[in-house]
C-alpha cells in the first residue's frame, strides 16, 4: 500500500466524517467516502474489467444512467410554485450561465482542453448531478475531482453567498420587502409547467432534454395527482438506492492516481471561481430587475438563481432578516433557486450541444 492510497483513504474517511457528524449531503457523502476507501485498498481486484466497480462505473456514470434517474427523484420533490407565482424571477436564472461560460474560459487560458474546461465551468452551476452528466460525457477522467468540488462548495454556500451579497447590494436594496400573491397556483398551470417547459427546452437547447426531461417527469408526476404513489416512489426509493450507486461509483474514481496532483488543486480552486461569479452574475441581474420594477423585487434573491437548492434561498433569507427581521423573501428566493435549476441543466445541455457530447 503506497502512501497515496493511505491519504486517499484518511480522505474517504474525512468525508464519513462529514457526512455523520456534519451531515453535509449525508446521503451522497456516506457512499462516496466508503467507496474512496475501498478503491484505495490494493489488490482488491474492484476496477478491473467485468468487477463491481467497473460495472457500476460503466452501467451508471459513462451513460449519464443514475443522474438521469436521481432528476426524476429531485423533479418529484421539487414545488416550482413560487416561481410560478412571480414568472419575472426566472430572468434571474440566466446568472448561472455566466459563472460556467466565465470559469471555462479561465480554466481553458490555464491549460485545459476545452471539454476539460468545460466540465470544470459547470461547477459554476451549483449542480453536482449536472456537473457529474456533463463531465461524463466531455471528461470522464475529471469526474471524481470535479464531483468533489461541486459538492464541496456547495456546502460552504453559506459562507461564500454572505460577503458577495453585501459587497454588492446596498443596505436599502436589502431591505425591500416582496409580498406574496394571495391566490394559489391553479392545478392545470402547475401541471402545464413541466410539459411546456420540457418543450421549450427541447427547441431551444435539444441536448438538456435528457436531464430536463426527467426533471420534469418527476414533477409532473408530483403535480398531476393520479400517480401519487410513483411520484412518493420517485422521492424515496428510486432517489435513495440511485443515489448510493452513484455515491460508492464516484468514491470509486478516486483514486491516488487520479487525485493527488496539481490539477485536481486547481479544480478546486476554480470551483471556487465558478461559484462567486454566478453568485455575483445573479446580484447583478436581480439589481437591474429591481430597477425595472420599480424596487418591487429586492436583488438579493438574485444570489439564488443557482441551483445550489433550498441551500442558496435558506442563506438569502438570513441575509434579509440581519437587516429586518420581518422581512420574509424565503419562497421568492426559492423560486430564484428553481430558475437556477432549470437553467443550470439547460447551460450543460448547451455545452454537449456545442463540444459535441
Amino acid at each position: 500500500m503506497s502512501l497515496g492510497n493511505v491519504v486517499m483513504m484518511i480522505a474517504g474517511g474525512t468525508l464519513i466524517y462529514l457526512a455523520i457528524a456534519k451531515k453535509c449531503e449525508p446521503a451522497l457523502l456516506l457512499p462516496i467516502g466508503m467507496g474512496a476507501i475501498l478503491v484505495n485498498i490494493p489488490s482488491t481486484g474492484m476496477t478491473e474489467e467485468g468487477a463491481f466497480f467497473a460495472v457500476l462505473y460503466e452501467l451508471g456514470i459513462g451513460n449519464g444512467l443514475f443522474p438521469l434517474l436521481i432528476f426524476i427523484g429531485i423533479g418529484a420533490m421539487t414545488d416550482f410554485g413560487p416561481l410560478l407565482e412571480n414568472p419575472i424571477i426566472i430572468l434571474l436564472g440566466v446568472a448561472t450561465p455566466f459563472g460556467i461560460f466565465g470559469t471555462l474560459l479561465a480554466a481553458t487560458l490555464m491549460g485545459f482542453d476545452i471539454k476539460e474546461a468545460a466540465s470544470i465551468g459547470i461547477i459554476g452551476s451549483a449542480d453536482g448531478l449536472t456537473s457529474i452528466y456533463v463531465s461524463s460525457k466531455l471528461a470522464p477522467p475529471l469526474i471524481g475531482p470535479i464531483t468533489v468540488a461541486a459538492y464541496s462548495w456547495m456546502w460552504l454556500v453559506p459562507i461564500i453567498q454572505p460577503p458577495i451579497m453585501k459587497l454588492l447590494t446596498t443596505r436599502e436594496e436589502r431591505l425591500i420587502k416582496m409580498p406574496y400573491s394571495t391566490r394559489p397556483v391553479p392545478k392545470p398551470t402547475r401541471i402545464l409547467f413541466p410539459i411546456v417547459t420540457t418543450l421549450l427546452c427541447g427547441l431551444l437547447v435539444p441536448m438538456s432534454i435528457p436531464l430536463i426531461g426527467m426533471l420534469m417527469l418527476g414533477n409532473l408526476m408530483r403535480e398531476c395527482g393520479g400517480v401519487g404513489k410513483l411520484a412518493k416512489g420517485a422521492q424515496n426509493e428510486l432517489l435513495n438506492i440511485v443515489t448510493i450507486l452513484l455515491g460508492i461509483t464516484i468514491g470509486s474514481t478516486m483514486t491516488a492516481e487520479s487525485f493527488l496532483n496539481t490539477r485536481t488543486i486547481t479544480i478546486m480552486t476554480i470551483g471556487l471561481l465558478a461559484f462567486s461569479l454566478s453568485i455575483a452574475a445573479g446580484l447583478l441581474l436581480g439589481k437591474i430587475t429591481c430597477v425595472l420594477s420599480g424596487r418591487r423585487i429586492n436583488p438579493l434573491i438574485g444570489a439564488c438563481g443557482i441551483s445550489a437548492f433550498p441551500i442558496s434561498a435558506r442563506v438569502v433569507q438570513r441575509v434579509a432578516n440581519e437587516e429586518d427581521f420581518s422581512n420574509y423573501l424565503l419562497m421568492h428566493a426559492v423560486g430564484s433557486n428553481t430558475a437556477g435549476q432549470i437553467a443550470s441543466v439547460m447551460a450543460g445541455g448547451l455545452l454537449l450541444a456545442l463540444l459535441g457530447g
